[in-house]
């Protein structure tokens, strides 16, 4: 059974965490695109044929897949900032062998040790849900999770500008300068989250998620150039499909798995990471698209002619909107809940789509595309870690928010992969060059609006916002929050921890446990011995205090209402009826 040892703090962070925190998150997204405006000359800088310079960017997207439910994991029984700080650090590492480097190999080992910082993600949404009270909670996870798009929309005019008027390993030497800023600014502004979950690391869970995760995402990076049909790509597909099918047989046995899938399994989480798939989906097509259309000469007919630099910034709003998006979702999410807001977004995202199919012939009009597209995947990404956080225990946060970012990775690979497919197999050869056509770029319009239906069909089956069982999160005012607080309190348990002589104990352990033996809340008693837990749903449960220096487990049975359990840590375990 997993058990949290401490409750969020809620109200002690200080302001600058949030900043901070997405700030971390935004560095660490750039590692995704920081190489795009340099794809195509990548062969020629690193002497190696195009389909070994590749891996460059594989080796990126693979590592950051493994990392982001290892890195929550570790995180969860280990501390967040620890893991978060370490993760920055193996970037900033991997970053500067990729400066020093223009070996292929070198070159693909550094790219991986960057990729592995895609675990700051959740790290941070974890962080935050255990820091900050709820009012401010919503806005700031917001922030966090579009982290991801910021980031990768920021860094295609930067990189653009540096790899256009500078040397492309100044690229990196500028990744490691923000990483090292990033853990400076952890180190003196975040404080270490006291929410620990109990039990050791499921290393051999680790193993095998791990290993299905490459055996599945290899074959899609790789699949256009050993081909759909071949042998190992085939080969390849199944083998993920035996490991991971056996993987989760082990982990329905393990008793602290490295992934709840029992947890999983819950609509609220099941589909909201369906759903995440298909959101990655979407938001990497216009990143693959836009660029190339905007780049493309005018003597095609259709391209709008625009240097490197022109073409990233036009395109920079996808990230902006995404940011400036965050404290919109707040709002919205505090009147309707965290499921409206996603469904917005999702049909924000259909019509930039749809408008985006007539929107190709001048530079202005990819502006638009960009500014509707990231206003919607902005609403989208905003209520992802809402929906994961209000559905699963405190002390299973970094491993369930990393469960979720890696859904939207795989959503990106699936959408790289069959976006270069079509843009490949539509694409007209002049002078020995493919370039791609229009049709290419509205068949792949059309394939992210596909996507996003599908993202709509997933979001109607989430919860509504009151679901039988655990409530779900959202933004809410300061008198909205406090008013959540009490009814929560009035509904669960509520009283005090005793010593043998009577006297009250603080900081004592407070755990829910019901009657599955799963762990539905927990907290820390206050000063006065006094604590609160709230229930989640109707039904038996057991409270049990355990606090250092004291006697052994007390426990009380049955949600008794407004009456009050103390808890004696005397007692061997006594039972409480309503």
């Amino acid at each position: 059974m997993t058990q949290t040892t401490a409750a969020r703090p809620a109200g002690t962070a200080s302001r600058a965490v949030v900043p901070v925190l997405a700030f971390a998150g935004i560095v660490v997204a750039v590692m995704q695109t920081l190489l795009v405006p340099v794809i195509k000359d990548l062969p020629q800088l690193l002497d190696a044929a195009p389909s070994d310079a590749t891996w460059v960017l594989t080796s990126t997207l693979l590592s950051g897949a493994v990392a982001t439910p290892i890195m929550g994991r570790l995180g969860d029984l280990y501390g967040k900032r620890r893991l978060l700080i370490i993760s920055l650090a193996v970037m900033v590492v991997g970053a500067l062998v990729s400066a020093l480097t223009s070996d292929l190999l070198l070159m693909i080992t550094g790219r991986t040790l960057q990729g592995f910082a895609m675990g700051a993600i959740p790290l941070g949404i974890g962080l935050m849900r255990d820091m900050l009270p709820r009012e401010k909670l919503g806005s700031a996870m917001a922030l966090m999770s579009s982290s991801i798009g910021v980031g990768g929309g920021l860094a295609l005019p930067a990189a653009a500008l540096v790899a256009q008027h500078s040397d492309w390993h100044a690229l990196f030497y500028g990744a490691a300068g923000l990483g090292v800023l990033s853990i400076v600014l952890t180190l003196l502004v975040v404080p270490e989250s006291p929410t620990r979950a109990e039990g050791s690391f499921d290393l051999p869970g680790a193993f095998g998620l791990s290993a299905g995760l490459v055996l599945f995402l290899l074959p899609i990076t790789k699949g256009s150039d050993w081909g759909w049909a071949s042998g190992t790509t085939l080969g390849l597909f199944a083998a993920s499909a035996v490991v991971l099918v056996l993987w989760g047989v082990m982990e329905l046995r393990v008793k602290a798995p490295l992934v709840d899938l029992r947890t999983t399994a819950r609509p609220a989480v099941l589909f909201t990471n369906l759903a995440s798939i298909m959101v990655g989906v979407s938001f990497y097509v216009v990143s693959l698209v836009l660029p190339q259309l905007l780049q493309l000469p005018t003597s095609t007919g259709y391209g709008l002619g625009q240097s490197m630099v022109v073409a990233g910034l036009l395109v920079a709003p996808l990230g902006l909107t995404m940011m400036f998006t965050a404290p919109v979702y707040a709002r919205l999410s505090a009147k309707y809940g965290p499921k409206v807001t996603l469904i917005l977004g999702l049909l924000i995202i259909a019509i930039g789509y749809g408008a985006g199919l007539g929107l190709m012939s001048a530079a202005w009009q990819s502006l638009v595309i960009s500014v509707l597209l990231g206003a919607g995947i902005g609403l989208a990404y905003s209520s992802l870690p809402a929906l994961i956080v209000g559905a699963v225990p405190a002390s299973e946060t970094g491993a369930a928010n990393g469960l979720n970012t890696l859904m939207r990775s795989i959503g990106t690979s699936v959408s790289s992969a069959v976006i270069g497919m079509v843009l490949a197999n539509t694409a007209n050869t002049v002078g020995g060059v493919e370039i791609p056509t229009m049709h290419g770029f509205r068949v792949s319009f059309l394939i992210a609006t596909g996507a996003v239906a599908v993202g709509l069909l997933l979001a109607l089956f989430l919860p509504g916002r009151r679901p039988s069982g655990r409530p779900q999160l959202r933004a809410s005012s300061e008198e909205d929050a406090a008013l959540e607080r009490a009814e929560q309190v009035l509904r669960g348990f509520r009283g005090r921890v005793l010593a043998a002589d009577g006297s009250p104990v603080a900081r004592a352990n407070v755990t829910l446990i019901d009657r599955r033996g799963r762990q539905a809340g927990a907290t820390l008693s206050a000063a006065d011995g006094s604590y609160a837990l709230a229930v989640p749903a109707q039904g038996s449960y057991v409270v049990a205090a355990r606090a250092t220096g004291h006697g052994p487990l007390a426990s009380s049975a049955t949600h008794a209402g407004d009456r009050p359990v103390d808890l004696d840590l005397s007692l061997p375990g006594e039972t409480v009826s309503a």
